[in-house]
């Protein structure tokens, strides 16, 4: 891994929360922290792509996932360099040899029930077909359980300010990544561009989200290969109809010892109830 490519990065987290004064019921002024929020104007190849609203966590990795999951970049060497400036709060990604067909597929936009970002370009079903998770892993009760109280567990921008949404990605019930953001689909994006700078395959690996499980949701998790996923909430029809179509595990109202299974029911495995004393 350590020859891996890795573009030239800047490392420009914005602080994340920022206080403010509030009055509660009793009438008393109380200093409140409140979670931020950034527009960030994307450049790709000096063409403006999109602009995304965020909390400025993790701005290059979701530089990264963005451009992954909109399948407007097929690997992490195709990127040179990618430059933060907050003083414009733009992001201009340099790419080694330009993006071939890049006005076609700017052209066609699906208009989605993502928070904080709203499109999609190109056809949302076009690699569905196409893609085969792992069936030869398991997510055992025991291990979504153990996942559980380690999200339950972590000091997060929610629990101090609320107002975002948090995204896990983890090997077993180990969390190796755990980012917040104001949209859903930063976060996952966040997540993917991590996963390509770092090398890691998600092949084996369980995606966490404290947001609904809507048809991008799932397409993303499928686009990183993925075989699990996980929500503290619920799900829409067409979430459940990909997930069903591609194959996927996914979980939700997951919280503490609750959860609902609702496809990819061959790779979990319940824990078996101790035998009853007559």
């Amino acid at each position: 891994m350590g020859n891996r490519h890795r573009p030239q990065l800047t490392s420009a987290s914005r602080p994340l929360t920022f206080e403010v004064e509030a009055v509660n019921e009793r009438g008393e002024l109380l200093p409140t922290p409140i979670a931020g929020e950034h527009p960030l104007t994307l450049y790709l190849d000096k063409r403006e792509i999109v602009t995304l609203m965020t909390l400025g966590q993790a701005p290059e990795a979701l530089t990264i996932g963005y451009l992954r999951n909109q399948r407007l970049v097929g690997s992490i060497e195709e990127i040179a360099a990618i430059q933060v400036d907050w003083e414009t709060d733009s992001v201009a990604v340099t790419t080694r040899r330009g993006v071939k067909g890049l006005r076609e597929r700017l052209k066609k936009r699906t208009v989605t029930t993502g928070c904080g970002q709203g499109t999609v370009f190109g056809d949302l079903m076009e690699e569905i077909d196409s893609i085969q998770l792992r069936d030869d892993v398991k997510l055992t009760e025991e291990t979504l359980y153990g996942l559980l109280d380690a999200v339950r567990h972590r000091e997060t921008i929610y629990k101090s300010a609320g107002a975002v949404h948090g995204c896990a990605l983890a090997d077993g019930a180990h969390v190796l990544y755990f980012v917040e953001d104001v949209g859903r689909h930063n976060a996952v994006d966040a997540i993917a561009g991590q996963m390509w700078l770092d090398g890691v395959d998600g092949s084996d690996k369980i995606f966490y989200t404290t947001g609904r499980l809507t048809s991008e949701m799932v397409i993303k998790a499928a686009q990183m290969r993925i075989p699990f996923l996980v929500s503290r909430s619920g799900l829409t029809e067409m979430g459940h109809s990909i997930a069903s179509q591609v194959g996927i595990t996914m979980i939700g109202r997951a919280v503490t010892k609750h959860y609902l299974l609702f496809t990819g029911k061959h790779r979990f495995v319940k824990t078996a109830m101790p035998t009853m004393l007559a």
